[in-house]
């Protein structure tokens, strides 16, 4: 039985695609995945399984969701031991307490690679933003006052590959890494 974790992309935001926390972690339930847990409002989803193929796990997600919920949205599925190592290689940089700073992890969901989200999104802007990629995440930390002057803010929502990347902050990696 392994750990799993689920990033639906898009859920209770902005009053779209609303589902209430019980209700999904029911209906991941019903899929036969055990240990279900939920965190926040926005579709983070921890559960167990046997299952070892990420896209058939992504695929069973995707069609539940489109079956239960009637929304197509994009599902990006990881064992729970990849996001541990994942945040041992995160630079010195990010995750830190400062509030001045914002720290995020945007999860590139394949097919789409790093080398594509750069090309969309363009170098950082220096002194207000950085980035440094590992495997399928960027880790992105930015000005908090300084956001609208980034140069990634505004395309993570815009730019031809917004459907492919899905973005936590850094206290929800480490709240869920913890359940």
């Amino acid at each position: 039985m392994k750990r799993y974790i689920a990033f639906l992309r898009g859920i209770n935001i902005s009053g779209k695609n609303k589902v209430p926390m019980a209700e999904l972690k029911n209906t991941f339930e019903t899929l036969d995945f055990l240990e279900v847990k939920t965190y926040l409002n926005s579709g983070n989803v921890i559960f167990s399984s046997n299952e070892d193929d990420m896209m058939n796990l992504t695929s069973r997600i995707r069609v539940m969701l489109k079956s239960r919920f009637e929304f197509d949205i994009p599902v990006f599925v990881m064992p729970k031991d990849d996001l541990e190592t994942l945040l041992h290689h995160a630079p010195a940089w990010w995750g830190s307490e400062n509030q001045e700073i914002y720290d995020n992890l945007i999860f590139i969901m394949p097919p789409a690679t790093f080398a594509e989200v750069f090309n969309e999104m363009g170098e950082p802007k220096e002194g207000l933003e950085k980035i440094e990629a590992y495997k399928n995440a960027i880790f992105w930390s930015f000005s908090r006052k300084d956001y609208q002057k980034t140069n990634w803010w505004s395309k993570t929502a815009s730019v031809n590959i917004k459907n492919s990347l899905t973005i936590r902050t850094a206290n929800t990696i480490r709240k869920i890494v913890g359940m």
